[in-house]
C-alpha cells in the first residue's frame, strides 16, 4: 500500500516494519513458487493441489500478505485519503491483474488466472474503504466471513460469473485463486489490527518495540524492507525469472 523508503527511519519506522513483514512474505512466496516451478519442469514430483503441507503453506503466505493489506489500508487512510494516489495505485493493480491474466492464458490456457491475488487486492482495497472507520466490528465481521466461507458452500457459485466471490463446493481450475470470501475477512482483521496497533495508547509500546528492532542494523533486514517496498514489481517479475532460469537449465540437461 505504501512506498516508504527503508533508509528514512525517523519518519517511517512503523511503515518500514510493515515493509519488513511484507518482505518475509515475499521470501515465503519465492519458496512456494520456485518449488512449484521445479515440479512443473519435473525436477521434483509433488502435488501442490492436494498435499496438505503445500496447501497450508500457501494459506499462511496469502494470509500474511492480505493481513498486511488491511493494516496498510488503515495507515493510508488514518488522517485523510489521498484520492489521487489511491486511484493511481488502484489503476496499477488493475493493469497488473490484466497482465497476470493475459500471460497466464498463454502459459496455462486451460487454467489461466481469472481472479488471483492481485485481482482480489484491487477489489478489496476499494471495498475496504467502506470499513475504514470501524474497529472491533471489522474483527468480528472478518472472523464471521472466514467461518462462513469455511463451513458453507453452494453450487450456485460454480457459475462463471460468480466464481470470483467464493463459496464454491470445489476450487475452480486455475493457477491462482483468491476469492472474495474468505479472504476479505483477513483484510478486515488487518484493518482492525491497524486500528489497534497504531492508536495512541498502543503506539508508545509499539514504538518502543520497533525502536529496539530498528537498532538491530543488518543487511538482511534492509534487503527485506526494500523487497517489501517493491512487492508488486517483485510479484510480477519473479515467476518469469524463475521459469526462464529453469527453462534454460532444462535445455542444458536435454
Amino acid at each position: 500500500m505504501l512506498n516508504i523508503s527503508c533508509s528514512n527511519v525517523k519518519k517511517s519506522t512503523h511503515y518500514a516494519f510493515i515493509d519488513y513483514l511484507r518482505g518475509i512474505a515475499l521470501l515465503m512466496m519465492f519458496i512456494y513458487h520456485f518449488c512449484f516451478d521445479l515440479n512443473y519442469f519435473q525436477f521434483i514430483q509433488t502435488d501442490f493441489y492436494h498435499n496438505p503441507g503445500w496447501i497450508y503453506f500457501r494459506i499462511v503466505i496469502v494470509s500474511l500478505f492480505l493481513w498486511l493489506v488491511g493494516i496498510s489500508l488503515h495507515l493510508a487512510t488514518t488522517k485523510t485519503i489521498n484520492k489521487k494516489r489511491f486511484a493511481q495505485r488502484l489503476a496499477i493493480l488493475i493493469f497488473a491483474s490484466a497482465i497476470v491474466s493475459l500471460s497466464s492464458y498463454f502459459t496455462f490456457p486451460n487454467s489461466y488466472i481469472f481472479f488471483g491475488i492481485l485481482h482480489f487486492i484491487a477489489l478489496a482495497s476499494l471495498v475496504g474503504l467502506f470499513f475504514i472507520r470501524y474497529h472491533t466490528f471489522n474483527l468480528i465481521l472478518g472472523i464471521v466471513l472466514i467461518i462462513i466461507a469455511t463451513i458453507y458452500s453452494n453450487p450456485l457459485f460454480n457459475h462463471p460469473a460468480l466464481q470470483w466471490f467464493g463459496l464454491m463446493p470445489s476450487k475452480p481450475i486455475t493457477e491462482d485463486y483468491a476469492p472474495f470470501l474468505p479472504w476479505f475477512g483477513v483484510v478486515l482483521i488487518g484493518l482492525y489490527s491497524g486500528s489497534l496497533l497504531f492508536k495512541k495508547r498502543s503506539l508508545a509500546t509499539l514504538s518502543t518495540f520497533i525502536g529496539n528492532w530498528n537498532k538491530q542494523q543488518s543487511r538482511q533486514r534492509q534487503i527485506l524492507c526494500c523487497m517489501g517496498q517493491h512487492s508488486l514489481l517483485i510479484y510480477l517479475t519473479h515467476q518469469p525469472i524463475f521459469i526462464g532460469i529453469l527453462y534454460v537449465f532444462n535445455l542444458m540437461l536435454a
